[in-house]
């Protein structure tokens, strides 16, 4: 038994309001709650994204879902090797928290597992539908596309040691490690079928937050999603472009305190009974494919000290 998906996160920000102006131009649902700020992606029925506000930008807790049994399992564990569980924020919804290495809050929340395959493969045909080239019609999208993630992929966290994180999620909370390069960066996913990776760590002085990656309903929405963002006045992180690592295309926007917001399309699944070669990239292929190059910040964590 382990977590079986990634739910959403919740960020400290100084201001909410930029945040809301800035996740509603990515394409997620605001609506207030209370002194906080949800956030959700396409017909969820639960926050993606919390917004508290606070001093500075910092990460306050993630959030997984598991099954009944599994949550009693995952705490069976958690305890067996030492963890201390503590109480979930209230508005997190979850059964029961944990620290991870690096202090981060790990919530864990009963959830049904949905079936990423199947609802991805509704999103790209009711989108490939709108853009069809039968019966002479042109293959183009409208200027006025509107770019909606259906749901959140994975997160990428910064972190001082990367094996020791490594360890934590696959020992305590039997997620399987994907693929790595060297101790600079590696990628998780979640056991019984899953995309690539829902979480991933990177090699920094301290912990902080990269980026949260959403995903969308073809190419077009990476391209077009990102392009009408620059449009408005944010900044651009970096893509268009494609991953070795996960294959998947990608563009990456800055929010207003540095950190990044991925559109993604087409990454790669790992069936749970797959014959996966999880292996240890050379630093050529960790970052791209094709693309412009990597901006000198995108690996930069802009998280104060804590």
């Amino acid at each position: 038994m382990s977590v079986h998906s990634l739910l959403g996160y919740s960020l400290t920000v100084p201001d909410i309001e930029p945040g809301k102006k800035f996740y509603e131009d990515f394409g997620l649902s605001g609506t207030a709650r209370g002194n906080r700020l949800g956030l959700r992606c396409g017909d969820d029925t639960r926050d993606t994204v919390t917004l508290a506000e606070g001093k500075g930008r910092r990460l306050n807790h993630l959030v997984f879902g598991a099954s009944a049994a599994g949550l009693k399992v995952l705490e069976k564990d958690i305890k067996a090797r030492g963890g201390k569980v503590v109480d979930a924020p209230a508005e997190s919804g979850g059964a029961f928290a944990v620290r991870d290495p690096d202090d981060n809050l790990i919530v864990f929340r009963e959830n049904q597992r949905a079936d990423v395959l199947e609802r991805r493969k509704k999103v790209i045909a009711e989108e490939t539908a709108k853009y069809t080239r039968a019966g002479g019609r042109r293959g183009c999208p409208p200027r006025d596309m509107a770019v909606k993630p259906w749901r959140l992929g994975h997160v990428l966290l910064f972190t001082p040691d990367v094996d020791r994180q490594i360890a934590f999620y696959t020992d305590t909370l039997g997620m399987k490690l994907s693929d790595r390069s060297g101790p600079i960066i590696a990628f998780l996913r979640v056991a019984g079928g899953s995309d690539h990776h829902v979480i991933a760590f990177a090699k920094s002085d301290r912990p902080g937050f990269h980026h949260a990656s959403f995903e969308v309903g073809g190419v077009d929405h990476v391209g077009f999603g990102a392009a009408s963002l620059l449009r408005k006045g944010y900044r651009n992180g970096w893509g268009f472009g494609r991953h070795v690592i996960g294959s998947n295309f990608f563009h990456y926007v800055r929010d207003p305190w540095n950190s990044l917001a991925e559109y993604f399309f087409d990454i790669d699944y790992i069936a749970d009974d797959a014959a996966w070669d999880a292996r240890d990239w050379p630093g050529e292929d960790s970052l791209y494919l094709w693309g412009p190059d990597v901006p000198a910040d995108f690996v930069e964590n802009f998280d104060a000290p804590k």
